[in-house]
């Protein structure tokens, strides 16, 4: 009778705990506390949202978001070697997120290390779990510089299966010459 009791108990005590928890994550805490400077990147204020991120690595510097918000200001605003040493800083933090190897990619690419771009472009693919068709795209991009054409082929079709416009015009200038079909 006892042991039952305590068996109830004990249950009762881990439904309490697991609804009392906080469940998010650092990264999803950070998002909702830095949800004006994330909101000014999405409306490509760029000049604004560089300053806010920038205070905010100050403030935070173990906050991944942070810095990862930074490099994407660095990126669009073309400091590419910013954007790499921000995106570094932030996967070095948190590895989960797939946005800082692809937005390291294209950094990498723009200053024309394609093996390396290559590199992240892959680790975006797999982060994203075939869900970003723009992963595939970039990715086939890098293999077309380094000369892995057919596996470029491949990921730019996969990225048109996945509603990507952009693969399927690259799928239509040479050296593909493959016709491509699109689902509906």
């Amino acid at each position: 009778m006892e042991v039952a009791l305590l068996g109830v108990l004990f249950v009762l005590y881990l439904t309490i705990r697991y609804y009392l928890m906080d469940h998010d994550t650092p990264a999803e805490k950070d998002q909702k506390r830095f949800k004006k400077g994330i909101d000014l990147v999405a409306q490509r204020q760029f000049d604004q949202a560089y300053p806010y991120f920038d205070e905010l690595v100050r403030q935070y510097p173990k906050s991944a978001i942070a810095y990862a918000y930074r490099g994407k200001c660095n990126l669009a605003q073309e400091n590419f070697y910013s954007a790499i040493y921000d995106f570094t800083q932030a996967i070095s933090r948190d590895n989960t997120l797939a946005d800082c190897y692809l937005d390291r990619g294209i950094a990498f690419y723009q200053i024309e290390e394609h093996q390396n771009a290559f590199r992240e472009f892959d680790k975006a693919v797999w982060h994203f779990r075939d869900e970003q068709p723009d992963a595939y795209r970039w990715r086939a991009l890098a293999r077309i510089q380094v000369r892995q054409l057919p596996q470029a082929e491949n990921d730019l079709r996969r990225a048109v299966s996945l509603g990507d416009e952009n693969s399927f015009h690259i799928l239509m200038q040479p050296p593909f010459t493959r016709p491509v079909y699109q689902s509906k």
